[in-house]
């Protein structure tokens, strides 16, 4: 079939290709579901795209598909037909050469259809083309749109590189399933039928049985031999997968391999992987030999036995020469779709596992949906309330323990508290990530669960503390927060985030790629890209969760200036770690294990002297201590030339 991949891929070119992928390590992605969603239930499932409600030209294109399929059939039976008379035309009569009693019409009527039978199939496939890639196409951008309405949880579980396998596969898999089930399997049934029926109309019963027999037969031992050996190529695909999850992981971790010195341990784990789908492959490709030879002796046997019929004819002079050609064209005819028919089974097999595996990401249900005609959320101030929030992300470990606060429009609050105290998980709650388990959440007087997702993310722009950014240059990465914003507005945005001069003095400015993730940049730089974003979005409630935490504290300063600036006038929610961070917060509420242990202004909580005053002893503490390590340094570095000076003078002339 004409732009098909080959069907085997060496080890070779699996090492090469897993060694440039850049995409994350898939996971123990089950790829054979199929005991749970049957191939039939799968086939049925792509009906729909091939066949789409409102798109009569596609229709139209399928209609004329099935036409040039069964033309091109039509033709290809008539050429034995043709071939055998045009023979029979050789012999010599009354003493004539044989070349004056051939008939130009024979010749030329063999010629034709020929021609016929390759413009049909060829004009089957153009016109079919766009139906196929269309379908394809809608799946795996369905797929992908599914995956992301599905909950963090949901992506907390899997590794993106699996999923995107998974699509990979899938689409593939539609590829093959169309171009080998209606252009190979069921043209090659009905020529079979129709040379049968040849057979046993011009010659006898006996013809017809044996061809219908050792098809049988073929068909029989590829089903049963092909099933017995998909254990083989499933195993071969876990060990891909997971040779694939171990190199993609070590490179993504390139940076963290290199501190700890362990190149030659990853190489390790990755030959051992590569150990195993070596095993795998060797399995596989053997098994596959075995296949194929016996698909040809059956073939082999079964052409020899109708020669032998037809050769007895001929001897009787129950059948002329050309008969005996005309059987033998049939069956070798035949031979080809018959060989194909094999691999095509094997493929389609394969196909259909792997589009199931789409399918069942498709079918994978979304924790958190909108209500059906859930509304927008209606432009309005800003105000954010929490009612009685409780949250669990397992039913055994409570997170959120009925807490309460409201945050009025363009106030600040912040959340601090130790480590594990649930402050992250209340912005992921704000953005409905995660439904609550108990109490509500609410916007401008707005349950977020009763108003559209979409609606209510737009509302709302985040800073936080690991800034992860598209590698793509600084302008995509800006605009990310309001796709199709102007030039000058991306570059006011950034003037605001303070980041505009540093990317004008770079050689490409703002179509400077900055690597996978950021890396690129510094952390500083990263933020204060990813507050321009966020300006950019204009979201009528800010949070900034651990904005800065990561960062040292002359940057830090710089930054609060930036975010300062973004959070005037705003409904801020500060999620921080660093108390110094929310001294001029409205109201400062402290968390600890999942309840609001204090809540205040800075000055009432350092009067109350609890939680927070504790807290804010020993931060103080520790930057006194490293205010002073650093100074001790300072005053060495500075000690450490005079004392090089003094032992010059000292020193005998």
């Amino acid at each position: 079939m004409a732009g098909l991949s080959p069907p085997r891929s060496g080890l070779c070119r699996h090492v090469f290709r897993r060694s440039i992928s850049l995409r994350r390590a898939a996971p123990p992605i089950d790829d054979q579901p199929a005991s749970e969603r049957s191939h039939w239930q799968t086939l049925l499932n792509l009906l729909p795209w091939l066949w789409p409600a409102g798109e009569a030209g596609l229709r139209a294109r399928v209609v004329i598909a099935v036409a040039c399929l069964v033309a091109a059939k039509a033709a290809n039976v008539l050429v034995p037909l043709v071939y055998a008379r045009a023979v029979d035309a050789l012999a010599p009569r009354d003493g004539m050469a044989a070349a004056l009693a051939v008939p130009v019409a024979l010749v030329v009527g063999y010629g034709l259809l020929r021609m016929a039978a390759s413009a049909f199939g060829e004009l089957r496939n153009a016109v079919f083309a766009k139906v196929q890639a269309r379908a394809a196409r809608r799946i795996a951008l369905s797929v992908f749109a599914h995956l992301h309405a599905l909950s963090m949880r949901y992506h907390m579980d899997r590794q993106t590189g699996g999923l995107s396998r998974v699509m990979e596969r899938g689409t593939r898999g539609i590829t093959f399933v169309l171009n080998f089930l209606l252009f190979n399997i069921i043209p090659t049934i009905l020529e079979i039928l129709l040379v049968a029926g040849i057979l046993w109309g011009m010659f006898s019963i006996s013809f017809a049985g044996v061809t219908l027999l050792t098809i049988g037969l073929y068909i029989v031992f590829t089903l049963l031999f092909t099933d017995w050996r998909l254990r083989f190529r499933r195993e071969m695909n876990q060990t891909d997968q997971d040779a694939n999850t171990k190199a993609i992981d070590s490179l993504l971790n390139y940076e963290t391999v290199k501190y700890f010195g362990n190149e030659a341990h990853e190489a390790r784990r990755y030959d051992e992987s590569l150990t195993r789908y070596e095993r795998a492959y060797v399995r596989s490709e053997t098994t596959l030999n075995m296949l194929n030879g016996g698909q040809a002796a059956i073939i082999a046997t079964g052409l020899t036995a109708v020669m032998l019929l037809a050769s007895r004819g001929v001897v009787g002079g129950t059948m002329t020469v050309g008969d005996f050609v005309l059987v033998n064209t049939y069956l070798i005819q035949l031979y080809m779709p018959l060989n194909i028919l094999g691999f095509a089974y094997r493929e389609i097999k394969q196909g259909l596992t792997d589009t199931e595996a789409m399918f069942t990401l498709l079918a994978e249900p979304q924790e958190v949906a909108d209500r059906p005609g859930a509304p927008e959320l209606v432009a309005g101030p800003g105000e954010l309330v929490f009612e009685d929030v409780r949250f669990a992300y397992r039913p055994d470990r409570q997170i959120l323990k009925g807490v309460s606060f409201r945050v009025p429009p363009g106030r600040t609050l912040a959340i601090v508290g130790p480590t594990g105290a649930g402050k992250s998980t209340i912005s992921r709650l704000i953005f409905r990530f995660y439904d609550v388990t108990g109490g509500r959440i609410l916007i401008d007087g707005r349950p977020i669960d009763a108003v559209a997702q979409q609606s209510l993310r737009a509302a709302i722009g985040v800073v936080p503390q690991d800034t992860v950014l598209f590698n793509d240059t600084i302008r995509y990465n800006i605009a990310y927060g309001r796709p199709g914003a102007s030039e000058e507005e991306v570059v006011r945005a950034a003037k605001l985030a303070q980041v505009h001069d540093f990317v004008m003095r770079l050689p490409d400015g703002y179509r400077t790629m900055v690597g996978e993730r950021g890396l690129k940049l510094s952390g500083g730089e990263k933020q204060r890209v990813a507050i321009a974003r966020t300006i950019l979005k204009d979201p009528r409630i800010l949070i900034l969760d651990e904005a800065t935490s990561a960062l040292d504290t002359r940057t830090e300063q710089e930054i609060q200036a930036a975010l300062r600036q973004v959070s005037a006038n705003r409904t801020t929610l500060v999620i921080a770690h660093r108390l110094s961070t929310v001294v001029e917060a409205d109201e400062i509420i402290v968390l600890q294990d999942g309840r609001i242990a204090e809540r205040g202004s800075h000055a009432s909580l350092i009067a109350e002297d609890g939680l927070y005053a504790e807290m804010w002893r020993r931060q103080s503490e520790a930057v006194a201590m490293a205010e002073a390590a650093a100074a001790a340094q300072a005053a060495a570095d500075l000690d450490q030339p005079r004392a090089g000076r003094a032992t010059a003078v000292a020193a005998p002339g």
